[in-house]
């Protein structure tokens, strides 16, 4: 495979802006079904910038069902290997191509307790990374984002078409990224530009509707007619819809047999201007993961699954953002029907 070096110049400038040195120790993390584009780029743009450099290839391991599984963020393919966890946390930097990723992987507290630090490559095409690239001013406006989410009592989350969502935010834990990890024992994920909670249990209710044209990242696919979530402490009690979708969502959870599928796993919104909504049907699914529209400038997005904060665990995980919603801190917009509002903007 030839690696265009314009991708390895642009590789190699984020893991700069991410404090990797001449001297470091960095692990290239990947399975039998990485995509094998980013972890050569991502092997040749560290060796570039003088870490030194290793890779770690785990299988992947099967789906025993009871459904595809796509975009939890959550790799199982460590499966709690006690020398793959020790060798990643041995290490400085460590970027994670792994296809879901270790967001919420159940080992990623211990890899990070040491210093290590994460960044996620996001299974895209390549091309995304290419037109998506880093936004230099976005950091100070997601450090903003941050500071409000974590000053506020109430999220409160509206729409025209009807969602009416409360989120308590007594005991949530706020995180937020550009696409750029510094700090020892952090993480993020390439593409960046989100702020979000998870929210502690008990916390979250009220109703989200999806209208037509806000995507199911799961399923990568747009809702083509309205979806309505009752949502009682945390858990979709309801579904509602008269499209092959509310049948659709309600099918994928209920597969799971399980009531931590129908918990919330984390809301916020998104900040990265480079991002667009409307990528979906230029791309195979195969070839997308999401991250892009998960991030795109102020979408409402909320998840379902897992959420450490709350203390649930789930395979099953649905990452939905929204379009022309208004999120409130305490009564405050930080999105105005879908619109970032004043410095977030």
């Amino acid at each position: 495979m030839t690696v265009p070096w314009h991708r390895i110049e642009a590789f190699s400038d984020h893991f700069a802006r991410c404090a990797v040195v001449s001297g470091e120790t960095a692990v290239v993390l990947t399975e039998d079904d990485g995509r094998p584009a980013l972890i050569q780029t991502a092997v040749v743009a560290l060796q570039r910038l003088g870490a030194k450099v290793s890779t770690m290839v785990l299988p992947t391991p099967p789906n025993r069902g009871p459904v595809p599984i796509r975009s939890t963020g959550a790799s199982v393919a460590i499966a709690h290997n006690q020398a793959v966890v020790a060798g990643l946390a041995a290490a400085d930097f460590i970027v994670d191509c792994t296809v879901e990723g270790l967001l919420h992987a159940e080992e990623r507290a211990v890899i990070l307790a040491d210093g290590a630090r994460i960044l996620m490559l996001s299974n895209e095409h390549p091309e995304v990374f290419d037109r998506v690239g880093h936004d230099e001013g976005m950091g100070p406006r997601v450090a903003r984002g941050r500071e409000r989410l974590a000053a506020a009592s109430t999220m409160r989350v509206t729409s025209a078409i009807g969602t009416d969502l409360t989120v308590d935010m007594a005991g949530a834990v706020v995180a937020g990224s550009d696409g750029t990890v510094t700090a020892p024992g952090d993480i993020a994920h390439w593409p960046g530009g989100l702020v979000l909670c998870f929210p502690a249990a008990g916390s979250t209710s009220g109703t989200v509707v999806m209208a037509p044209g806000d995507a199911n990242l799961t399923f990568k696919d747009y809702v083509r007619s309205p979806v309505a979530c009752t949502l009682k402490a945390d858990h979709v009690i309801a579904v509602e819809g008269d499209g092959l979708d509310a049948e659709l969502f309600s099918s994928y959870l209920e597969a799971w047999n399980e009531p931590e599928a129908y918990a919330v796993s984390h809301v916020g919104w998104g900040m990265n201007h480079a991002c667009r909504w409307d990528v979906l049907p230029m791309y195979d699914k195969a070839d997308l993961n999401g991250t892009e529209l998960r991030a795109f400038a102020g979408n409402f997005l909320w998840s379902t699954g897992a959420n450490e904060v709350a203390g649930r665990y789930c395979r099953g995980h649905f990452d939905l953002p929204m379009r022309n919603c208004t999120v409130e801190l305490d009564g405050e917009p930080v999105v105005l029907e879908g619109v970032l509002v004043n410095d977030l903007a």
